[in-house]
């Protein structure tokens, strides 16, 4: 199984991130892991700051870095990882 490293998905949850909407961009990453059976493969967690927050909401998977993200784009975003 992949490290959380490669195919984590990491959520800011820092109070500028919040306020820009990760509240709605969480739900939705938790529904899509869902419906596609990856919650007990694919670690999601939540962390304090990534020190981007005039580009948030920020949400890391892997190693790959994902600026401005909202719960429209964030689908694109988990299919590109991991729909194959």
């Amino acid at each position: 199984m992949a490290t959380e490293n490669e195919n984590g998905i990491v959520i800011c949850l820092g109070s500028s991130c919040f306020s820009r909407g990760n509240r709605r961009v969480k739900e939705r990453i938790d529904q899509y892991l869902k419906e596609n059976g990856l919650v007990q493969k694919v670690p999601f967690r939540g962390s304090r700051c990534f020190d981007n927050c005039s580009r948030g909401p920020v949400v890391r998977i892997g190693n790959e870095m994902y600026y401005g993200v909202n719960e429209k784009n964030i689908v694109d975003i988990l299919d590109k990882h991991f729909k194959h």
